[in-house]
């Protein structure tokens, strides 16, 4: 039940933005920073937001599209209701009691996939008892040192149905979150008297947190306890940043046929065609949303070059994008420029900050008004008349100030992602 200042912010929130400033209002400022926060100086993390406003959508009128419009997408082998999902994130009890849980529900109401972290707080079991068995949901790993480990993670994801994997690869040497240092962050909340003086102008989030069991990695708890490690060892001597491409390849093959595997934290063409190489089903751009390598480029920004590496359209393999999406029209232009499915992870943050699971649901329905209406003003009716606009060359989406004649590419239909695109 929210409290009704915090009811009064969710409901009058009319994009993710107003939903950050509840967020902020109602979370631990240590909480709210370790959400929001990006690495060093930031400028990866602006530069993420920054590179869709640099992009320009061109539409075309008078389509005569009625609605509602069809925004449905299949991707990791799933049919979805909206070409967006929910990117795996740490810890989502820190932000609202409701946690993994409330996510998913909200997830599954509005027909959008589902990842769980590895760093979630809450174990896979949890997550597969709060959504309908069918569902999709893919599990997100991270790299670890001890195989036993990985084998116990993943044992829990195929024991409790999740249908996709994700390996992310970006994080084997901790990014420098200085609002974190500065915060003295960690999970669960030291009580310092700083956080204690924090936690007091947060009351709200306070009275969560008193009346809820404390939070932890649970399905690292879990595996750590079944290794006879102690949670504090495990956290601290886990991550392997020695892991290769052998070791990636050794993953998809424990994961074997259950599922599409996905690596995560690619930027590079030559890296994507590596990944396919390994037998991995899905790319996935990421920059690990600014809180890794400083000033690494945007992940909307290399992505054309990617696809194009891939081969254009008609891949086996599938391209996710992430990073900086705040608006539907973000999402948009993600499609546009040749993913098949758009992640976010701050914008249905901010929603569970700011109300629990009702607060989700807010995020997902302001992002599914925005895209639709995105579509709409565009002239596009589906997804998939968008992939076919694209694929014949038209340039829906551009660079500001940059003209589809400055490309000239005669090959750029056959492949299907060049020609003024971007």
């Amino acid at each position: 039940m929210l409290n009704a200042p915090s009811a009064r912010r969710l409901e009058s929130a009319v994009n993710i933005a107003d939903l950050r400033l509840a967020a902020r209002q109602r979370a631990h400022r240590m909480v709210f920073d370790y959400l929001d926060a990006g690495a060093d100086d930031e400028i990866t993390l602006r530069r993420n937001k920054d590179a869709y406003s640099s992009l320009e959508l061109h539409p075309r009128v008078l389509a005569g599209l009625k609605p509602p419009l069809d925004l449905s997408a299949r991707f990791m082998r799933s049919e979805c209701a909206l070409p967006f999902f929910v990117s795996p994130t740490a810890g989502s009890k820190m932000f609202h009691a409701d946690g993994e849980q409330g996510v998913a529900r909200a997830a599954a109401k509005h027909g959008v996939m589902y990842s769980l972290s590895t760093m979630g707080t809450s174990a896979p079991a949890e997550v597969a008892a709060a959504i309908p068995p069918k569902h999709p949901k893919l599990f997100q790993l991270y790299v670890w040192k001890d195989r036993a480990l990985v084998r116990d993670m993943l044992r829990q994801a195929m024991d409790n149905g999740f249908d996709a994997l994700a390996l992310t690869v970006d994080l084997t040497w901790y990014g420098n979150r200085e609002r974190d240092v500065r915060n003295g962050f960690t999970v669960p909340p030291a009580y310092t008297l700083r956080q204690i003086a924090d936690a007091v102008r947060a009351p709200a989030w306070s009275w969560d947190f008193l009346a809820n069991e404390e939070y932890a990695y649970a399905a690292v708890k879990l595996a750590a306890e079944g290794a006879f490690y102690t949670l504090v060892a495990f956290i601290r001597d886990a991550f392997d940043p020695s892991f290769d491409w052998d070791d990636a390849e050794w993953l998809v093959n424990e994961w074997g046929d259950r599922g599409p595997v996905a690596l995560k934290g690619v930027l590079t063409p030559e890296d994507a065609r590596l990944a396919v190489e390994r037998g991995f089903d899905a790319v996935w751009v990421s920059n690990h949303g600014g809180r890794q390598l400083e000033t690494s480029p945007a992940a909307i920004d290399v992505l054309p070059n990617i696809r194009d590496a891939l081969g254009g359209t008609g891949l086996a393999v599938e391209l996710v994008v992430d990073g900086g999406v705040q608006r539907g029209t973000d999402v948009l232009k993600g499609l546009a420029l040749g993913a098949d499915a758009v992640a976010l992870g701050k914008p249905y943050l901010y929603g569970l900050g700011a109300g629990g699971e009702a607060g989700v649901d807010r995020a997902f329905t302001i992002l599914r008004d925005e895209l639709e209406r995105a579509f709409g003003l565009l002239g596009v009716g589906t997804t998939a008349e968008l992939r076919r606009r694209i694929g014949r060359g038209e340039g829906l989406v551009r660079r500001r100030g940059v003209s589809a004649r400055d490309f000239p590419d005669p090959g750029a239909a056959e492949r299907g992602w060049g020609g003024g695109i971007f």
